[in-house]
């Protein structure tokens, strides 16, 4: 089978794309002829060198995924050859990734895609949406009449946090740098999209929310506690999901009188079961419409290389050059 993979770490040009055995799977897992993959941040960082876990070698790429089941392992019930489905997860914790023909999976990550919704569009939802989800309702703990502040609402994730938070009836705060992201940010539902190259993030969402936020959610990797502490209302949460080197000063002070709480995680350390919940209501949100993906460009698998650079170029040097997810198809 073909897939996209590399021997040793380094930089996007690292990445082979070549052929590979088929892989088969053993008791609970699933074997998927895959439809579309998803690249997301870690995956770079993974490629780049980053130490998280003892890897495979040679190591396939990719953590989403989504296609049809192609065989079932011994112990699978809940599906059969035909079934469709997506999930994440993978290529984590010295599991394959995703980036080939076909990819074995622990059937515990797998969910099934609803009639109505292709697989670009699952592929693309799938690590940041179960993200988003934790964060919001795990973590954050937010409830309908609430109001959040997500700084960078057009993100991989951020897209995710902001149409989720609107799906339950909170009211959404969110930033877009220039003109076109801020109405795209708008069609997600945002209630208020402040343009981060014009405007003042601190004066505008205290002039919409003078009493303070009650979740605020930051995705940049580094996060200006400040800004969050001051945004953020009595008995506020605030949430991180990325920095992992970052090292920023933190208001004390201002932070335990207001009775604050600070949430940070990371999904693929969440127990199955309650990923499999997240999924439940995403599924029921992309079969209904309320949730939809943004999609930057659709590659071929042959191209990883040149999606990984891309995604470098978005998130490690902030040049705001993706408005939504990069799928490749095998």
């Amino acid at each position: 089978m073909k897939a996209a993979y590399f021997e040793q770490p380094g930089p996007p040009e690292t990445i082979q794309y070549g052929d590979l055995p088929e892989p088969h799977c053993g008791p609970g897992q699933i074997l998927v002829r895959v439809g579309a993959v998803s690249v997301n941040p870690i995956d770079t960082y993974i490629r780049a060198g980053a130490n998280f876990f003892e890897l495979p070698r040679p190591y396939i790429l990719g953590c989403d995924f989504a296609g049809t089941v192609e065989s079932v392992g011994e112990g699978v019930t809940q599906f059969k050859p035909g079934d469709r489905v997506w999930g994440s997860n993978q290529g984590l914790l010295g599991r394959q990734g995703t980036f080939a023909e076909k990819c074995v999976v622990d059937a515990q990550w797998a969910y099934p895609i609803p009639e109505n919704v292709t697989d670009e569009a699952a592929a693309a939802v799938a690590l940041v949406g179960i993200t988003a989800h934790l964060g919001l309702f795990r973590c954050g703990q937010l409830k309908p009449g609430e109001t959040i502040f997500i700084r960078g609402g057009v993100g991989g994730v951020g897209s995710m946090v902001v149409q989720m938070a609107k799906a339950i009836g909170a009211k959404v705060i969110a930033t877009a740098g220039g003109a076109e992201k801020v109405e795209l940010c708008r069609s997600l539902g945002a209630d208020h999209v402040i343009d981060y190259t014009s405007q003042d993030i601190r004066s505008s969402v205290q002039s919409i929310a003078p009493d303070g936020v009650h979740l605020v959610w930051e995705t940049l990797r580094e996060p200006d506690f400040d800004l969050m502490v001051d945004l953020a209302a009595e008995q506020g949460r605030l949430i991180l999901m990325a920095g992992r080197d970052a090292r920023p000063p933190f208001p004390v002070g201002p932070f335990y009188v207001k009775c604050l709480s600070l949430h940070g995680f990371v999904m693929f350390k969440i127990p199955a079961e309650e990923q499999a919940k997240c999924a439940a209501d995403i599924n029921h949100w992309l079969s209904t419409g309320k949730l939809r993906p943004l999609i930057d460009r659709v590659l071929p698998l042959s191209q990883a290389a040149e999606a990984h650079r891309l995604q470098e170029l978005n998130t490690i040097e902030k040049k705001s050059c993706l408005k939504g997810k990069l799928v490749l198809k095998p």
